[in-house]
């Protein structure tokens, strides 16, 4: 299993972390997504897959839902 966590911006409630977490389950060999939830600042978004995740993937699925891809880091 591959852990990857990135610092998404915007988010403030429990409705964003949702709207993340669906958009960023949907891409391929995504098996969790788990949100620590920064309100008017940086959340932390851990993303659980089979094998690495596109970076390009992750933030247009963040972008989707409405908010904005900071940082990642593995």
């Amino acid at each position: 299993m591959n852990v990857t966590t990135y610092s998404v911006t915007g988010m403030t409630c429990g409705h964003c972390v949702s709207s993340v977490a669906e958009e960023i389950v949907k891409i391929a060999g995504v098996k969790d997504v788990a949100i620590d939830l920064v309100k008017g600042g940086q959340s932390q978004v851990k993303v659980t897959s089979a094998g690495a995740v596109p970076l390009a993937e992750v933030r247009a699925a963040v972008d989707e839902a409405g908010y904005e891809l900071a940082s990642a880091s593995a």
